[in-house]
């Protein structure tokens, strides 16, 4: 029978190490929180070779003197639990620093050469720690101003099974900058500076505002193409900057997630992002954000991995949809704004293009017969010119159409509102007053400080969809299924549905337990009436088990809405009188996030009058 015996502790820490330090980005996470810890106002951080020769931190915080620093590097040894806490019933969950678990300077001393210089404050002298992969080499006196700097030189040298599964140092030291970005982003309060290879490549300094600091960390267009979150339910407050869905990236690298200061990369909070910019972004688009949450500690269990990254809530059901709702006021308070502006190489093709040759002057012959005009041109024609009426089937069967959708879609408001004529009142008008039509699809407006092109059917496509929503009823009116349907569940699953059938029933969908593992479904959703009830009813339990609320339903509901609203929509290539232009530009003026259509793309773009003037060479 084998032995049962201890192992030694370097074996231990080693194995530990394994879980809190996994790469350099790991290491200098661990660093720099006990830096923030420790009350430092200055962090400043040196790598070499990506993090894998080297990770060098150094701060002005309290610092340590030689007896704590020989404590601090052995395990489950920690200053972050108050004596008045410790061996107290749920003492971590009440935890405030960053740190609490005493794991990490004993496991990265036992994977690397770990150098340890601190003075403490109002201390005559410093001292130093140096231990070689778990083996103490040095231990003496050492000169430094207040503070402490450790050193992480050779990560994984002697463990080589871990060393050959780490990427290149290019993508560690990716890993080591999106680490410092996001402990920086935590506090705007404290001054952060990295160098990489002897290159200073991030420099910010202590006191800035959130905005600013997230501005400058993201993107320095997030000032300008952001709306700020500012939110509160309960307990549960919500801050940070979120991007305007017209300015986004194609992955979801730019999406920074904070719990009570801790930087975290987690599902459900990942999930109520998507939820939120759900019908305002394409499928492979991501939004740009920075969103701080806090909650009261024991809500929260940050003791979920070594690494800390991970959190779980007590009322997740609660947490995604403050977040969710959160984000979408603050978003709907953005009106008509949009990102978008002219691409540079369109604007640019403006002036490449070859002039044409001049036309030599030919009268034509005028007809005895005036030609009639179409209705849906504007009185005074195209630049003060009439424009003929071509007596086409299809415009004119566009014409019947359109009637039929302004006298639906538009409200009573909006088409009894006479068109601006003269230049004061395009002034009043965020989004200006129509001037023509491109290609029967581009919207010409003018507006007080430039022009603005408006795509039709993108800007009209987002209104039918709000006014769907808007609609009593629209989303919860039911169609009885003629034969109810039994669905065969899991007990589990059919005792979610069963506790959440009143929810169920308010959006549409009515349930029924038919016994230990099944339910009766007697009615769905309208808009999904064509659909299959038990692949619903089956998705349905399986949020309820990830999520806990009935999440699903309602974002099926918003996708069937914004199809109806798509297929509902004027279409490219219709021609629009004057009123009908203006009253589509009063309307998204109206209407919450009409900067963009339901699909993500922008639904207008302006062209300041700066722009134009450059076009002709005026500035």
């Amino acid at each position: 029978m084998p032995t049962i015996r201890r192992l030694p502790e370097v074996l231990v820490n080693r194995i530990a190490a394994g879980e809190v330090v996994e790469r350099p980005a790991s290491a200098l996470k661990e660093l720099v929180e006990n830096a923030i810890d420790a009350g430092a106002t200055s962090i400043a951080v040196r790598l070499a070779g990506g993090g894998l020769n080297r990770i060098e931190v150094t701060d002005d915080g309290c610092g340590m003197a030689p007896e704590e620093i020989a404590l601090a590097l052995e395990r489950h040894a920690t200053s972050k639990l108050p004596e008045s806490l410790v061996g107290e019933e749920g003492a971590i969950e009440r935890v405030a620093t960053l740190g609490f678990r005493g794991e990490a300077l004993p496991s990265i001393a036992s994977v690397a050469r770990l150098t340890i210089e601190s003075r403490p404050q109002g201390s005559a002298e410093g001292w130093r720690r140096v231990v070689d992969h778990g083996v103490v080499a040095e231990d003496g006196p050492a000169a430094l101003p207040h503070g402490t700097r450790i050193r992480v030189e050779d990560l994984f040298a002697r463990v080589p099974a871990r060393r050959k599964f780490l990427r290149s140092a290019r993508s560690e030291y990716a890993a080591c900058l999106d680490t410092m970005r996001r402990l920086a982003m935590a506090r705007p309060d404290i001054g952060f500076t990295l160098e990489h290879d002897d290159r200073r490549v991030l420099a910010v300094q202590g006191g800035e505002g959130l905005a600013n600091r997230v501005a400058r960390l993201v993107a320095r267009e997030l000032a300008d193409d952001g709306v700020a979150i500012e939110a509160e339910r309960g307990t549960a407050r919500l801050t940070g900057v979120a991007g305007l869905p017209t300015f986004n990236r194609g992955v979801a690298d730019h999406q920074y997630l904070f719990v009570n200061g801790r930087p975290v990369k987690d599902r459900l909070l990942i999930g109520a992002v998507r939820g939120a910019y759900a019908d305002m972004l394409a499928r492979d688009r991501h939004a740009v954000l920075a969103l701080f949450l806090e909650v009261p500690p024991e809500e929260v269990d940050v003791n979920v991995h070594p690494a800390k990254t991970e959190v779980r809530f007590r009322d997740p059901a609660f947490i995604r949809g403050f977040l969710v709702t959160g984000l979408r006021h603050a978003l709907e308070g953005a009106g008509q704004r949009s990102a978008q502006s002219p691409a540079g190489n369109a604007m640019a093709m403006w002036q490449q293009e070859p002039a044409l040759a001049p036309t030599p002057y030919s009268p034509q012959p005028i007809p005895e017969e005036a030609p009639a005009y179409s209705p849906l041109t504007p009185a005074g024609g195209v630049g003060g010119r009439p424009v003929p009426y071509t007596a086409s089937p299809r415009l004119a069967e566009a014409g019947t159409l359109w009637r039929g959708y302004e006298q639906t879609i538009f409200a009573p408001a909006a088409r009894a509102e006479p068109a601006p004529a003269d230049e004061p009142e395009a002034a009043a008008f965020p989004l200006g007053v129509a001037r023509g039509q491109v290609a029967n699809t581009y919207i010409v407006a003018e507006a007080a400080d430039g022009l603005v092109l408006v795509d039709q059917h993108a800007a009209h496509e987002r209104l039918v969809l709000e006014r769907l929503r808007a609609a009593p009823g629209s989303a919860a009116a039911s169609q009885a299924l003629l034969l109810p349907e039994v669905v065969e569940l899991d007990e589990p699953d059919c005792d979610r549905l069963e506790e959440n059938a009143a929810r169920l029933g308010e959006l549409g969908l009515a349930v029924e337990r038919f016994g230990p593992a099944a339910m009766l479904v007697r009615a769905v959703p309208a808009p999904l009436a064509k659909g299959d009830a038990g692949a619903l009813l089956r998705d349905i339990a399986d949020d309820l088990a990830r999520n806990g609320d009935v999440l699903l339903l309602g974002e099926r509901l918003d996708a069937v809405l914004a199809t109806m609203a798509c297929h509902g929509s004027v279409r490219a290539g219709r021609a629009l009188s004057v009123a009908e232009m203006n009253a589509l530009l009063r309307e998204m003026e109206r209407t919450p996030r009409s900067g963009q259509c339901n699909h993500g793309r922008p639904t207008w773009v302006k062209l300041a009058h700066g722009d134009i003037e450059k076009l002709f060479g005026r500035k």
